[in-house]
């Protein structure tokens, strides 16, 4: 590998069609030892989305470390599609791997190529029709338990159905009822865990003897334990359930002969249902929020699910039909993307907007940042899913809308999780209509995941070709 990675610094035309070079900037507020931390862990959201105006890369102090947030699309993929330069790495990876193992999300650019690819036939499209038949069997199974005017916790609600997606396409008939409830348990303890050590800025407070904290250790140990168990008993069994574990299981990589480990497998598993439950879980939430907000966009979304579907619950041949129901899924990402913050650490010499980065530095990017840039996206805090119509999300700049990542590091499962939420929203949208608890207050909620928190709702029941508001008989 050279010492010094030869990338173009990136440049953008003014209005005038000259070309501009980045600018750098310093986050204001810094403090002794501690640096940004505070304003980070108390509002993180507030504090990113000020800081494009300090510069097109920002640096940030992470405690005693500097960082750099680029805030250009630009910069932004050129760290992404360099994926050697620019590592898997930094304090928000470092501190997530000892506790998820070193799965696909977490794993540095080498092992990450093995993985890859004795991962990759677990989501090829010729399966993602049986994952789609999971996914309707449970969303159905949800709204039939849905009872007019009483409330629901959406998120919930919409976190206990993904649990059931992902741990059904990834263990089949291999895990029992006992186990589900046990993931579905653990899961949000450990994501809470992980965001307050991937923010704590010296390491100290998860260390203390806190009920928190011991509250992380036995979920994740729980966690781990159930894990376990089903990949031994997929192995004694030496069936082929069709699911991802058989998959991880079986795998030999065609060029080297490796397979995976019991480890290896239950990284991949831990990494795997972490980002198939939270992610899609709060992509869903939000989006049936704003549309219980905004009843002319719900209208149309009623409408085509009427026309498409006349009063049916969708299956997977109904997806590339159900086109406005995914540019509200797209919409939703944009605005509140459940990956809001991640970084990346350089390997070499670089240089990034003309900042020297030594080996080792820190680069952030944020697609929340990004979905909030008015110089990006017209109006930012408008909810218009008509802006991902073909003519018009021609003019996104690339770089600007990476809510899954970019390049050979992209998310494995973004095609899983779209079709998971587009059924989904489609299915809720044919049978109910929701509207808030009178008196709820929703703030987005920054942890591993951008989520809703408590989000309660009651379902008014649709009836096909009603229209927007019309109840059943």
């Amino acid at each position: 590998m050279a010492e010094t990675a030869r990338i173009r610094p990136s440049t953008r035309l003014s209005t005038t069609g000259m070309a501009v070079p980045p600018t750098k900037g310093n986050a204001p507020g810094r403090l002794p030892v501690l640096g940004h931390a505070i304003p980070l862990r108390r509002r993180p959201l507030e504090f990113l989305a000020a800081l494009p105006a300090h510069g097109d890369l920002v640096e940030i102090r992470l405690g005693p470390q500097r960082a750099y947030l680029a805030c250009r699309p630009e910069l932004v993929r050129q760290v992404l599609l360099d994926p050697r330069t620019y590592d898997k790495g930094g304090p928000l990876f470092d501190k997530v791997r000892p506790l998820v193992g070193n799965g696909l999300f977490t794993s540095a650019w080498a092992e990450h190529r093995l993985q890859r690819r004795l991962v990759q036939p677990a989501f090829h499209s010729s399966r993602t029709a049986s994952y789609a038949a999971v996914m309707c069997e449970e969303i159905e199974s949800m709204l039939g338990s849905w009872e007019e005017g009483r409330a629901i916790d959406l998120g919930a609600t919409l976190h206990a159905l993904t649990v059931r997606v992902t741990t059904r396409t990834l263990f089949s008939t291999t895990i029992g009822g006992r186990a589900v409830a046990d993931v579905q348990h653990c899961l949000p303890v450990i994501l809470r865990g992980i965001y307050r050590r991937m923010t704590s800025p010296v390491g100290l407070l998860e260390r203390l003897p806190t009920p928190e904290n011991r509250r992380f250790k036995e979920a994740r140990r729980r966690l781990r334990a159930v894990i376990d168990e089903t990949i031994q008993g997929c192995r004694r069994s030496g069936a082929d359930n069709g699911d991802l574990l058989s998959i991880l299981v079986g795998a030999r990589d065609e060029e080297s002969g490796e397979g995976f480990t019991d480890d290896d497998i239950r990284d991949q598993v831990m990494t795997l249902l972490i980002a198939g439950t939270e992610t899609t879980a709060s992509v869903l939430a939000w989006a049936l929020h704003l549309l219980s907000r905004h009843p002319e966009v719900e209208k149309q979304l009623h409408d085509e699910a009427d026309r498409i579907l006349a009063g049916r619950l969708p299956a997977f041949a109904d997806l590339p039909a159900l086109d406005y129901a995914r540019r509200v899924v797209t919409e939703t990402l944009r605005l509140y993307p459940p990956a809001w913050l991640l970084s990346r650490t350089a390997t070499v010499q670089t240089e990034l907007a003309g900042e020297q980065l030594k080996p080792g530095a820190i680069v952030l990017y944020s697609p929340y940042v990004l979905g909030r840039n008015p110089d990006l996206f017209p109006d930012p805090g408008r909810f218009d899913p008509d802006r991902w119509l073909p003519e018009r999300a021609a003019s996104v700049p690339h770089g600007a809308m990476v809510p899954f990542g970019a390049g050979s590091r992209k998310c494995i499962g973004d095609a899983f999780g779209l079709a998971e939420a587009t059924l989904a929203l489609a299915a809720i949208s044919t049978r109910w209509q929701l509207r808030p608890v009178p008196g709820t207050t929703i703030r987005p909620k920054p942890e591993a995941a951008l989520g809703t928190g408590p989000l309660r709702m009651l379902p008014q029941p649709r009836r096909f070709g009603a229209g927007s508001g019309c109840t059943s008989p």
